[in-house]
């Protein structure tokens, strides 16, 4: 009989390729999604569905006994939202409200795993230090905040048996985040901020997707950030786009000032429109930041992580899918 997985944040960038991997390795996948949801990526995949109301610690309890999973993943989450109490209650509040009902609902679950985010740890501010899971955490956005409460939150659940998972900025087939960037390097345009040295690290979706299963049959309680083990100056990101799609860009540097402009005015128009806005002055502290770059050491000897796309490779195969789906 297959162990039975819950992934919540199914329907997202994250959630499909954690399917994907889960599918793999043999378990048997409940997708939690919203009624609203866009589920045709979905539709060929061999999977089950599940609507929780994160909200209700009642509805959870009683979906959790029904289904009696063996293990959580709980990758559902807002990368944007109107204010801190926004992202708190979804970060946070829902991590808080699944784990109370995993551990009241009687059902004898063997793992958690969180996704986390390095944004609960914060960047550097030199090129030397590197972040590693004894970082004093010092996030720098309201996201970042909200992702380190989660944490807190669920860390506070002593009998209950959780590993979280802080990777790094995630890329790859169906990110549009990330993908904003080969877009306009696809346009011939090179934008960045500033003049500031930095080091950058990134992770490619499928190693994070692997990592994240892994997490579930590792036995030990743990905190692990993940990357691809390598740091990246600001320019190698463009400079691998272009090599693998053979265009050429117009590499320009954007006043900080006018830059942290746009961006309040883009916050006050969503504001106004009752919407999160993509490009907020929060966000630059994480844009501008001198250091992204971290120690993977922990999630390779405890988890058997070990990444199998640098940024050059991933890029490659990101680009790909993005060609063959149209998107670029």
């Amino acid at each position: 009989m297959k162990e039975r997985v819950l992934i919540t944040g199914a329907s997202g960038f994250i959630g499909y390729h954690i399917i994907q991997e889960a599918l793999k390795n043999n378990l048997e996948v409940y997708a939690a999604i919203r009624k609203s949801s866009n589920i045709a990526h979905l539709k060929d995949l061999d999977i089950k569905y599940t609507y929780p109301d994160f909200g209700d610690v009642s509805s959870l309890k009683k979906e959790l006994a029904e289904n009696k999973y063996d293990y959580i993943i709980h990758a559902a989450g807002a990368t944007k939202a109107r204010s801190q109490e926004e992202y708190n209650t979804i970060n946070a509040g829902y991590t808080q409200n699944l784990a109370t009902a995993a551990l009241e609902s009687g059902i004898q679950l063997k793992k958690f795993v969180l996704l986390g985010s390095l944004a609960a740890v914060g960047p550097l501010n030199n090129l030397k230090e590197v972040l590693t899971e004894n970082s004093i955490p010092n996030p720098v956005t309201a996201y970042g905040k909200s992702k380190l409460l989660g944490e807190e939150k669920l860390k506070a659940f002593a009998t209950l048996n959780f590993t979280i998972l802080k990777p790094t900025g995630v890329y790859g087939p169906r990110d549009k985040d990330i993908f904003i960037f080969f877009k306009q390097i696809a346009r011939g345009l090179e934008p960045y901020i500033g003049h500031t040295e930095q080091k950058f690290s990134f992770l490619y979706v499928t190693d994070l997707a692997k990592a994240t299963i892994k997490a579930l049959f590792n036995g030990n309680k743990g905190t692990f950030i993940l990357s691809d083990g390598k740091s990246y100056d600001r320019y190698q990101l463009a400079g691998f786009i272009k090599d693998s799609m053979g265009v050429k860009a117009i590499k320009f540097h954007l006043p900080v000032k006018f830059v942290k402009i746009i961006a309040y005015l883009s916050e006050k128009y969503c504001a106004l429109n009752k919407k999160a806005s993509t490009l907020n002055v929060e966000k630059l502290n994480e844009l501008m930041a001198v250091s992204w770059h971290c120690d993977i050491g922990n999630a390779r000897k405890d988890l058997g992580f070990e990444p199998e796309y640098d940024l050059k490779a991933g890029v490659a195969e990101s680009i790909k899918w993005y060609k063959t789906n149209k998107w670029l």
